[in-house]
């Protein structure tokens, strides 16, 4: 069985392969109030580093309440960065799943509440700069 075959198969048994999330980084002043001014439809609750703890927590346990079939989740963290411009960043913003249900004109408003925010902060106001990630990872063993 190839690697690809062994994580379907977890997939099957319920257990997400990981590392899947690409987190921003709360640690940054500028990132957290993105997250802040965005909402959750544009910045998720699996998109920041805690929440992602606590989601991907009970992962490996199965969901019809039987006997464990893998040991205790290890998680890891992995920062590194992406260059952006504030228009490369809203377009991708723009692109999330909450984002693209939300009505037309609440749509059009948020946009423009996370653009002001950019271009207030001297960070991300002018060319390109460095958007924090962190990736965020899960590791369970069969038992």
């Amino acid at each position: 069985m190839d690697r690809r075959d062994a994580v379907l198969g977890e997939e099957r048994d319920g257990v997400e392969p990981e590392p899947r999330w690409a987190p921003t980084s709360p640690r940054v002043d500028w990132v957290a109030g993105l997250a802040r001014v965005s909402g959750s439809a544009a910045i998720g609750p699996r998109d920041t580093p805690a929440s992602w703890r606590a989601e991907t927590a009970d992962a490996h346990l199965p969901k019809t309440g039987g006997a464990a079939r893998f040991g205790s989740p290890e998680q890891a963290e992995f920062p590194h960065g992406q260059r952006r411009t504030a228009d490369s960043l809203v377009a991708t913003l723009a692109t999330r799943a909450g984002m693209l249900v939300m009505p037309e004109q609440e749509h059009e408003v948020a946009l423009g509440r996370i653009r002001a925010f950019l271009a207030s902060k001297p960070e991300t106001a002018n060319g390109e700069f460095t958007l924090p990630m962190l990736t965020c990872v899960l590791r369970v063993r069969r038992l």
